[in-house]
């Protein structure tokens, strides 16, 4: 059993940061790096590139709305072709920096409130699947099972990888719980633990409600700025290899 673990990294500017992304990078397999609106910077992305490179982990997108003050997790009013805009922006900036470190961008990662859109609209998810191809037909872009953004990545062509969110709560339907919503951070060890490994053996997660809703997923994320999330990924890799499996990169998991 392959998995792999990513994390959103690089997520502060300039002396400001939100973890330790240099012992993250030591955690995970694959690093989706903020493209310098709701957070990053030309600095910022060179040194996750870098880190990356160093430890042999995978380099990914991770597009955002600008907005930094609500660091991408408040919707704006911005039209369909605005958002591919912005998302083009940031990708093109991340393969331009990658590039002249030898490293290659191997996927795309929505973040919060663009991810959100993207998600809900089939039009505005079938036009940014378009425009990825036309980068890169190589892409693989990260979303839910069963989510709009999966369905239209692979009707452009695209490979997926689907997300178990393991710091984040589910409804019964499977949705995610609205961050401020009680219960919707998990950031207890024992539970995140629990939840993993409920995942690894049994393929399902119980939710919000006791609910037990199955989980398809090859990839398990943990968000950098949950509190705890350096120890929450060691603790997520550690139930991987108890149960037998080997955390691997996004670009080796679909050779």
């Amino acid at each position: 059993m392959k998995v792999d673990l990513n994390s959103d990294m690089g997520e502060g500017f300039g002396p400001y940061s939100l973890c330790d992304d240099e012992a993250m990078m030591d955690v995970v397999t694959s690093a989706n790096v903020a493209c310098g609106f709701h957070a990053g910077d030309p600095e910022t992305m060179a040194r996750m590139v870098r880190l990356a490179r160093a430890r042999g982990v995978d380099v990914g997108a991770h597009p955002g709305l600008p907005d930094r003050q609500g660091f991408g997790r408040r919707e704006l009013p911005f039209g369909p072709d605005e958002l591919r805009q912005q998302m083009l922006y940031q990708l093109g900036a991340l393969i331009a920096i990658a590039r002249v470190e030898d490293v290659r961008v191997s996927h795309v990662s929505f973040h919060a409130a663009m991810g959100n859109m993207v998600n809900r609209d089939p039009d505005l998810a079938a036009a940014m699947m378009a425009a990825i191809r036309v980068i890169d037909p190589e892409l693989i872009v990260f979303g839910t099972s069963g989510s709009i953004i999966e369905r239209a990545a692979l009707d452009a062509g695209l490979k997926t990888l689907t997300l178990f969110l393991a710091d984040r709560a589910y409804d019964a339907e499977g949705k995610l719980v609205p961050r401020g919503n009680p219960g919707a951070l998990v950031k207890d060890e024992a539970l995140v633990r629990s939840r993993v490994r409920q995942f690894l053996i049994d393929g399902t997660v119980t939710a919000i409600d006791g609910t037990v809703i199955p989980m398809r997923a090859r990839s398990i994320l943990v968000h950098s700025d949950t509190p705890g999330s350096l120890e929450l990924a060691r603790v997520v890799r550690s139930e991987i290899e108890t149960a037998g499996g080997e955390v691997t990169p996004v670009s080796k998991l679909l050779t």
